[in-house]
């Protein structure tokens, strides 16, 4: 299921290589989707790509290669669908009138799995679920989503169940609330705090302990910058 912004660019990727044999530029797709900037485009290609629609050709810039096409989008070569980015009919989600990234655009993430809130857990990666959120929900950068499991972070107002945006880092600030990958095989969801040469992951509820770990056990994986909740 695409959004409306990843059709038009889809199709506008594919019908440039049909013309041309050249894939447009991060430019020439900001252009012609009448976007802000540049990384609204990445996100794009991002999401394209893990739903297996383009991939991008190693060693060589600027080239994408069209896999597929969404089930209601048939083309030939004698009749191109032309680039329509305001007249899309098709199988894509529109979750509110789009403008730019950062107002009322719908993006997906990945949902990548369950992280605890409580005692570390093994890590997870599901690269097959998806979560749609508001654009403004998210800057530039990387992210990602996670649902939480347990009730170590509630005092944070992080409770059992809910889904945490997480913008992809490998370095936090004091204070900052993180997904911590621990001795590499253990994922968690807590307070990053430097002591000297070692690290403590906080938690957010007092029935549950400071953990104290040295600098090598610890591997930030990324820092908190929203949350979804279900009621």
């Amino acid at each position: 299921m695409l959004t409306r912004k990843q059709y038009d660019l889809l199709v506008f990727i594919d019908q440039r290589l049909k013309d041309t044999g050249v894939s447009p530029s991060f430019d020439e797709m900001k252009d012609a989707l009448d976007l802000k900037s540049k990384s609204g485009i990445h996100r794009l290609i991002t999401g394209l790509e893990e739903r297996g629609f383009i991939r991008r050709l190693p060693h060589r810039a600027r080239a994408l290669e069209v896999l597929r096409l969404p089930d209601n989008m048939e083309t030939t070569e004698d009749s191109p669908i032309p680039f329509a980015p305001n007249v899309i009919q098709g199988d894509f989600k529109i979750t509110g009138a789009e403008t730019h990234p950062g107002e009322s655009e719908a993006i997906q993430l990945p949902l990548l799995g369950r992280i605890a809130a409580g005692t570390p857990i093994e890590a997870l990666r599901d690269n097959s679920s998806f979560i749609d959120i508001p654009a403004s929900m998210v800057g530039g950068g990387e992210h990602y989503a996670l649902e939480v499991d347990g009730d170590s972070m509630i005092e944070a107002g992080i409770h059992d169940g809910d889904t945490v945006l997480i913008k992809r880092s490998d370095t936090a600030e004091n204070g900052t609330i993180v997904v911590a990958l621990v001795d590499g095989a253990e994922v968690t969801l807590k307070r990053f705090r430097r002591k000297g040469h070692s690290i403590a992951l906080e938690p957010a509820n007092q029935a549950f302990e400071t953990r104290i770990f040295g600098p090598d056990q610890v591997e930030v994986q990324g820092h908190l910058v929203g949350l979804l909740r279900k009621y």
